[in-house]
């Protein structure tokens, strides 16, 4: 459709600003509210959590499967995105919400609607990230789509954590803070009206490319057996693909070790650096400015370097950073948390500004990796093309998405799992690091730091065996553009939508 405008980019990123909600409210906030706030075992909230991730491998297929196959007069992708901003809001905010008290009552509500809220943004997810990738082939404006998308997914998350910091936990409920009960269900409430308008957003704003996408041609309908049995031909198709299986093996190593530090990211905050609701809020946020800022540069990086090495950069970058403050404790080598500091006309503790400044480093370098994948994962759906000559970004990209959520589903389950081997303490009167066993403080450091990081530097392998260069992409991209001047077919029989 052209070279595309500055609206349209802002209407298509804007709808990863509510799935930067929703990934915050699972990642940072959900298993402390159920353990901390709640009383419910670490071990069963992280599974009730995670459970979701078998659910999300089986949706994120489905939608990426039907929506390739879709014909409708909305296109392949925007139905999809219209029905699902609704119900995802309602499920995201119930997760607040509970209507029971038990510990098997809040063990199967949490289990439950973090499925129905996963597969309703697997509905929406998938079908977007699938749209971004066919709206163009030029190199620099898709991955500028993707730079805008990770952008607003950086806003998103910062939308929630600011909003539940500075504004609910302060003037909702009683008390302030992290340990406030009372402010989690109008926040919630809030976020979800977020997720829906920005998710509608982005579908009505991108409206106007729906005549100039691919589009499913034959109305051949399919029986329940058939679409099952088309979806797996669509899973050993991109299965095939050799550059995507190490890219997706990567990246899915990396984004559920970042799924085990975002949920253990307000624990160690909490307990281990022992920030108080007055000067965590800096910290916590430090990564997704860092990573906002990057965005703003990676399609520029990407035509230096290359997108394949801004994303090894990148993954190492995480792995450094992630480590990096936490030996250094544990070391004897990084100040102590009692230890101060003489910054900006007043005095704050010295590990305040050397974790914002990591932060922020760590964020920036990331987000080369972040928006480098999707990028590439767009031109693998190009080579995928040239080979089969099918258009698949929906079967492609339910990776992508499965690969994202699994960060805080993989994450819950391993994170809860590993507080509850370390015996980690559960209930709102613990509240500070001396509620807290010595020995148990250092257990979750090794394991959030070294542990954990050590994973990230294996990831940085599989980028390795990534083979697809910029100068065979183009040349794909120009046999293509022949092949559809020839009239060459590239649409799949489909049911009718």
């Amino acid at each position: 459709m052209g070279k595309l405008s500055f609206n349209f980019k802002v209407a298509y990123g804007v709808g990863q600003a509510g799935e930067g909600v929703f990934g915050t409210g699972l990642s940072f906030f959900l298993l402390f509210y159920y353990s901390q706030i709640l009383g419910l075992s670490p071990g069963l909230a992280g599974t009730a959590i995670g459970l979701a991730v078998m659910a999300d491998a089986f949706s994120d297929v489905i939608a990426g499967s039907v929506s390739d196959h879709w014909r409708s007069r909305l296109g392949r992708r925007h139905p999809f995105m219209y029905a699902s901003f609704v119900p995802l809001a309602i499920c995201f905010f119930l997760l607040f919400y509970p209507l029971v008290t038990s510990e098997t009552g809040l063990f199967i509500w949490l289990a439950v609607f973090t499925n129905l809220a996963r597969t309703m943004m697997s509905a929406y997810h998938v079908p977007h990230l699938a749209l971004g990738a066919e709206i163009t082939e030029d190199p620099r404006d898709r991955s500028a789509l993707v730079a805008y998308r990770q952008f607003f997914s950086n806003i998103g998350g910062l939308v929630a954590l600011f909003t539940f910091f500075l504004v609910f936990s302060r003037y909702f409920g009683e008390g302030e803070g992290r340990f406030n009960p009372g402010a989690y269900e109008p926040w919630a409430m809030f976020m979800a009206l977020v997720v829906a308008g920005t998710i509608f957003w982005s579908a009505w704003g991108t409206r106007e490319c729906i005549p100039h996408l691919p589009q499913v041609v034959e109305t051949t309908k399919l029986s329940l057996v058939q679409i099952f049995k088309q979806m797996f031909r669509d899973f050993m198709d991109v299965a095939s693909n050799r550059n995507f299986r190490f890219l997706f093996t990567g990246v899915f190593v990396v984004f559920v070790m970042v799924g085990v530090t975002g949920t253990l990211d307000i624990y160690m905050f909490t307990y281990f650096w022992e920030l108080d609701d007055s000067i965590i809020l800096p910290v916590i946020v430090a990564y997704a400015i860092g990573n906002a800022l990057g965005t703003t540069v990676s399609v520029s990086l990407f035509a230096t370097w290359g997108k394949k090495a801004c994303l090894i950069v990148g993954g190492l970058s995480w792995a450094f950073f992630q480590t990096l403050p936490v030996v250094l404790r544990l070391l004897g080598w990084f100040p102590e948390n009692s230890d101060t500091v003489e910054l900006f006309g007043g005095s704050m503790q010295t590990v305040l500004p050397l974790l914002v400044v990591m932060k922020i480093l760590q964020g920036f370098a990331t987000a080369q990796a972040n928006v480098g994948y999707g990028s590439m994962m767009a031109d693998v759906c190009d080579e995928h093309e040239h080979n089969t000559g099918r258009r698949q970004e929906g079967a492609f990209f339910a990776a992508v998405a499965f690969s994202a959520k699994a960060t805080s589903g993989f994450g819950g389950i391993i994170a809860g799992w590993a507080l509850e081997i370390i015996d980690w303490p559960v209930g709102d009167h613990i509240r500070t690091a001396a509620d807290v066993p010595a020995e148990t403080l250092t257990n979750m450091g090794l394991f959030y730091g070294p542990m954990i990081a050590s994973l990230g530097f294996i990831s940085v392998l599989f980028y390795t065996q990534y083979r697809l260069t910029p100068e065979r992409h183009a040349e794909m991209l120009e046999d293509l553009t022949e092949r559809r001047k020839e009239n060459v077919p590239g649409a799949e029989p489909a049911p009718a939508g």
